[in-house]
């Protein structure tokens, strides 16, 4: 009998052992393929790739609240009913969380609503590989406004921002180009507050480009030459006016009869736009001119005045 029971006792103590060796597997199975898919979700994680562009501007709560309050305070009084707090929300909302690729139209439209507001006729000038001195040019001349003159450009211009869907949702380390992926933040949104400007536009509006670029002063890939002036309305615009400014000293890779310029002009015309052509427009060379008052091409400038 003591043996019977003691045959027992060594079965039980044998299924015990086996079972708790098939749980210590399972728990040790069940952490493998935590890591193993904790892993792979790492690996594919936006926030473990490291973007080829810079991250988040830092403070940028305080970058975005700071300027639209000096805009509708300081610059545009008559916009002073705007909501600062929800157009920072409404921008947050666009992208924290999300995968920095993955940015559609939709994010940004609460935005745009909150944040448009009219363009006064004849004001909207246009620009491509002119930056520095088509702002140097808005800032000395009141009567016209880039994209970045307007609330929504100079909320955003010059900082950047990307998402990432862990947490804290932004990703301040890196952020994607262009060409690692069309449809980041920075992309999705200058594109379609560029569609806005130019469906804005109204009577005379003016384009500046860069006579001195070597591949053309028109591409058709520029923001400009991609969206804005196919969403110019020829109901509402009468003339387009370029100017083509080349730099103090060249070189003058082209003019208003260049070749990209005309196919620029082509566009337009089938567009039904009436379009004048100006190469170096007085008023933004004599702007050029205060930075170099000897060269030739300045004292050309002067003398024919």
């Amino acid at each position: 009998m003591p043996l019977q029971q003691g045959s027992a006792r060594a079965r039980q103590r044998t299924v015990l052992l086996v079972g708790i060796a098939v749980l210590l597997a399972a728990l040790v199975l069940a952490v493998v393929l935590a890591s193993l898919l904790t892993h792979g979700r790492h690996e594919v994680s936006p926030k473990m790739l490291k973007w080829k562009d810079r991250g988040t501007t830092k403070n940028l709560q305080e970058v975005i609240l700071g300027r639209c309050y000096n805009y509708i305070t300081a610059q545009h009084p008559e916009l002073g009913d705007k909501d600062c707090l929800k157009i920072w929300e409404s921008l947050k909302d666009a992208f924290i969380y999300k995968n920095p690729c993955n940015i559609t139209p939709e994010d940004y439209q609460p935005l745009m609503e909150l944040a448009s507001h009219p363009i006064p006729c004849n004001k909207s000038l246009f620009w491509s590989k002119t930056n520095d001195l088509v702002h140097r040019y808005t800032k000395s001349n009141q009567n016209f406004l880039t994209l970045e003159d307007t609330l929504l450009g100079y909320m955003a211009d010059r900082v950047s921002w990307c998402g990432d869907p862990s947490a804290p949702g932004i990703n301040y380390e890196s952020c994607p180009k262009r060409n690692e992926c069309e449809s980041n933040p920075g992309s999705v949104f200058w594109k379609m507050a560029s569609k806005m400007f130019a469906e804005a536009a109204c009577g005379v509006v003016q384009v500046m480009l860069n006579g001195s670029v070597e591949a053309g002063a028109f591409r058709s890939s520029s923001i400009f030459g991609s969206i804005e002036i196919f969403n110019l309305d020829p109901d509402k615009v009468t003339e387009v006016h370029i100017w083509l400014m080349q730099n103090i000293g060249g070189p003058q890779s082209e003019s208003c009869s260049g070749q990209s310029i005309q196919r620029l002009i082509s566009i337009l015309e089938e567009r039904n736009f009436k379009i004048i052509c100006e190469d170096n427009y007085r008023p933004v060379q004599l702007l050029q001119c205060v930075h170099n008052p000897d060269h030739t091409d300045c004292r050309l400038c002067t003398n024919s005045s």
